[in-house]
Formats: C-alpha cells, sequence, structure tokens
C-alpha cells in the first residue's frame, strides 16, 4: 500500500458547542486535498482522538471515506490503550472500507516492550488491514524500541511507520533495520527533511493544514535533488513548525486554522484555547504565510 509522501492527520472541526462541525469538516477535506495531500489520517492525536467517542470517530470515518471519494486515500486512527477496543474499532474501520488503520503505542499503560509487541500483533492477526505503526512516546511516555519495530515490520500487514521519537538516530536505525518495503514517515514536521535525507518516505504531518503547497514543494524539491531549494523552503517554514507546537497541539493549529476561516478554534476539554499573549505570538508566524 502507497500512501504517499504527504499524509496529514487532520483535525477536527467543533462548533461552539463542541459538537464537529460537518460543513467544517468537508471543506477542510477540501482544502487538504487542494493542497497536495496524498493520505489523511482521520483520529489521529491532532483530532483530539482521546476526546471523540467511538461513535464519532465511526461517523468520522465514514463521512471522510464519502466525501473524499477515493480521490486521496484514508487512514483510520483505531489505536488506543486497550488492545480489545482496538481491535474492535479497526474491525469496523474495515468494515467501512478505509485503506488502512493507525494504530498508536498504548498510553498510560506503560506497557514492556514484549506487552508492546504482543499488542500490535493482535491487532494485526485480527485485520487484514494495511497498518501503521506509531511511535510518539512525547505523547504515550513509552518508546517503542528499534528492535519492536524491526519485528513488528516483519509482520505481513505492517506496511508503514510514523516515528515520532524525535531522535534521528533512532529513527535512522529503523530506516535501516526494516525491510525496505516498510515506509518509514516523519511523525515531526521540522524533521521532514532530515529524515528524507536518511531514506524516510514522507511526513505525517500536521503543518500541511496551512503550508501544505510548501511542504509538497520541499519534498518534490528533495525528490529530484535540489537540496538547495529544499533546505531554503525548510527555514522559511522552521517558525510554522515550532509556532504549531509553542502551545499543546491542536491549539495553535485550530487558531490558524480559523484565521485562515477554514473553523473556530475550539478544543475540548481538557485542551484550552490559546491565551491572548499566545494568540499574539500566533499572529507572527501566521502572518509569515498567510496574508
Amino acid at each position: 500500500m502507497n500512501f504517499g509522501r504527504m499524509i496529514t492527520a487532520m483535525c477536527t472541526p467543533f462548533d461552539s458547542n463542541l459538537q464537529i462541525n460537518w460543513n467544517k469538516q468537508e471543506a477542510l477535506i477540501e482544502h487538504l486535498i487542494a493542497t497536495g495531500t496524498d493520505t489523511i489520517v482521520v483520529s489521529g492525536t491532532t483530532a483530539e482522538s482521546p476526546t471523540l467517542t467511538k461513535e464519532e470517530k465511526c461517523r468520522l470515518f465514514s463521512f471522510t471515506l464519502e466525501k473524499v471519494n477515493k480521490r486521496v486515500k484514508v487512514i483510520a486512527g483505531t489505536g488506543s490503550n486497550s488492545t480489545a477496543d482496538t481491535i474492535a474499532l479497526t474491525k469496523q474501520a474495515e468494515e467501512m472500507g478505509v485503506d488502512g488503520v493507525m494504530l498508536v503505542a498504548p498510553y498510560y499503560n506503560r506497557p514492556s516492550q514484549e506487552g508492546l509487541y504482543q499488542h500490535f500483533a493482535s491487532i494485526h492477526d485480527e485485520t487484514k488491514l494495511p497498518l501503521m505503526i506509531y511511535n510518539v512516546p512525547g505523547r504515550t511516555s513509552v518508546n517503542i524500541s528499534t528492535e519492536i519495530l524491526v519485528r513488528l515490520a516483519a509482520l505481513p500487514n505492517v506496511v508503514a511507520i510514523k516515528e515520532a521519537s524525535g531522535s534521528i538516530t533512532q529513527i535512522s536505525d529503523v530506516i535501516r533495520l526494516v525491510p525496505k518495503d516498510v515506509a518509514v514517515y516523519s511523525g515531526d514536521d521540522a524533521l521532514t527533511l532530515p529524515v528524507l535525507a536518511i531514506g524516510g518516505v514522507g511526513v505525517v504531518s500536521v503543518a500541511s493544514h496551512v503550508v501544505g503547497v510548501e511542504m509538497k514543494e520541499m519534498i518534490d524539491a528533495f525528490l529530484s535533488d535540489n537540496h538547495q531549494k529544499a533546505q531554503t523552503i525548510h527555514h522559511t517554514l522552521t517558525p510554522v513548525f515550532h509556532g504549531l507546537f509553542a502551545a499543546t497541539s491542536p491549539g495553535p493549529l485550530k487558531y490558524a486554522l480559523s484565521r485562515m476561516e477554514l473553523m473556530g478554534e475550539d478544543v475540548r476539554l481538557p485542551l484550552v484555547t490559546l491565551t491572548s499573549e499566545e494568540k499574539r505570538a500566533a499572529d507572527v508566524w501566521i502572518k509569515s504565510f498567510h496574508s
């Protein structure tokens, strides 16, 4: 399964009552497709998945599949810290016709490395869908070791790894040791270009919501051996990469999208919208690409 170079972990628009705004959801899907997204992840971290109900997630999967209409691929974020619940949701997503699922490492439980392997392997054995393993220790408090990622990559339906450990050394080891047909993606926008340089395939991006055209241009420039152009774009986008995570994501992203009139800035508790001071700081980098 080829998910392309630029995957967007799509956020979830809410209305003032903190219910999913389906009109804005459709508009966001169209915006992402128009600005170069190859695959959309629904109900990942950026979607505020911990506060979405199972019913909301399923409706998001079906709604996105309907609106995308096969123009880009759709990956369902079905991972949780319950193996049984993850299997159940993965089966529902499979029935709906998603192109793959993204499975985050179990959070809060803090499983052992063998526990991590057994968790993912158990899900693998219950679905025929392509799997993307998602390592994000900053969110989960557990790092999937290179050894375990390599073991998982040997499973036939594991086709991709989203590496958000932040360690270039670890990402490099993973790329070097997993089978060549397993795609390794940067889970951090700021590391997109470095990860490409060491053999990664692309990025699962947050920034592509607001600078998708520029992100795609940077990736294409690198792949065309125009490394100077890729570096220039990378440096230009660096304030955006940093700004999107200056406060807990997706708060800064939703504020930027509200300035672009694509959605409101509302987030669900325990997340909160940006403070006045944070908004003033965000306005600086937002103005650098959106006037």
